[in-house]
């Protein structure tokens, strides 16, 4: 990537209107240094203004006509843009805010040889930072979690599958995946590693793509100076976005690794879970309730 990066945003929404508007303004400031191309808000059938507001602020609404997921958004962002005349596309949740200038310091690791994805420094609204790199998952990593709790795991050696080492969040460098609310895709990678996964309606859809990059041989950056604000929680308050979250997990390591493996990694996230729901946390019941009872995930997904 030499020169001024060009670089298109794509915006998921679904009844995003409460935080969108404050996404919107954000991206100006956010884009100093590169050339801004487009800005795609790709929109899963909102029963609000998200829409309007999008029209308002000049961006391309692409309707999908149903909640399709996060993953069916992207694709069909990114199919609405014209990738010869732009460099990298950045995978934006309607809940961020971009950082001054965070977009040309994000773009700047895509100029390496095979660094196809670029992930920032995530932040709260009350400037804390948000643990959002990853390990891949491992059997022996659910175990950990599910016996000496996640956030424990994380700072034991390679234990854990979330990075809780803070000292981690200020080097830049590779990681195996990280957080998709806010993820750089430079246009090579975009082209060699194809259309994002949509069997996974929210969640997992971002460690599909980045260990799929990583099969590829493409490597995830992670910038820290880079710096956007994400809201975010909402899959630690809703019992359904929760269980989502965790049957996902579940799923993806299922399709990447064997029978046993999988039973193993199965068992260890079921115990972890069960342990939080005898604790009274009704995220974890409802996450026990989806991993034994799969009729259940059906019924219980939004429309």
């Amino acid at each position: 990537m030499s020169g001024t990066p060009r670089i298109a945003i794509v915006i998921v929404t679904y009844n995003s209107a409460r935080v969108l508007e404050g996404c919107l303004s954000s991206l100006a400031p956010g884009a100093r240094g590169v050339d801004l191309a487009k800005v795609i808000v790709a929109d899963n059938a909102s029963k609000d203004d998200s829409t309007l507001m999008a029209d308002k602020a000049g961006a391309t609404v692409v309707q999908l006509g149903r909640n399709a997921g996060y993953a069916a958004a992207i694709n069909a962002g990114i199919d609405a843009l014209d990738l010869d005349h732009i460099d990298a596309v950045l995978v934006l949740n309607p809940d961020c805010r971009l950082g001054e200038g965070s977009l040309a310091r994000l773009a700047e690791p895509l100029s390496r040889s095979r660094t196809g994805i670029a992930a920032p420094r995530l932040m709260g609204p009350d400037g804390h930072v948000h643990p959002s790199l990853r390990r891949a998952p491992t059997v022996r990593g659910a175990w950990a979690e599910a016996v000496i709790g996640g956030r424990l795991a994380g700072r034991l050696g390679s234990l854990g599958e979330v990075i809780t080492d803070p000292e981690r969040y200020d080097r830049p460098g590779p990681a195996t995946w990280a957080t998709g609310a806010a993820m750089l895709i430079s246009v090579p990678a975009l082209r060699e590693i194809g259309p994002w996964d949509e069997s996974f309606l929210l969640y997992s859809e971002e460690t599909e793509y980045a260990l799929r990059a990583a099969d590829l041989g493409w490597t995830l950056w992670y910038e820290p100076a880079a710096v956007v604000e994400h809201i975010g929680g909402d899959a630690k308050v809703n019992p359904m976005l929760a269980a989502l979250l965790t049957v996902n997990k579940v799923r993806l390591f299922r399709r990447r690794r064997g029978p046993l493996p999988s039973l193993l990694y199965y068992l260890a996230v079921l115990l972890g879970e069960g342990v939080r729901a005898a604790t009274g946390r009704s995220t974890a019941r409802a996450a026990v309730l989806w991993l034994v009872r799969p009729s259940r995930r059906i019924r219980a997904l939004p429309g």
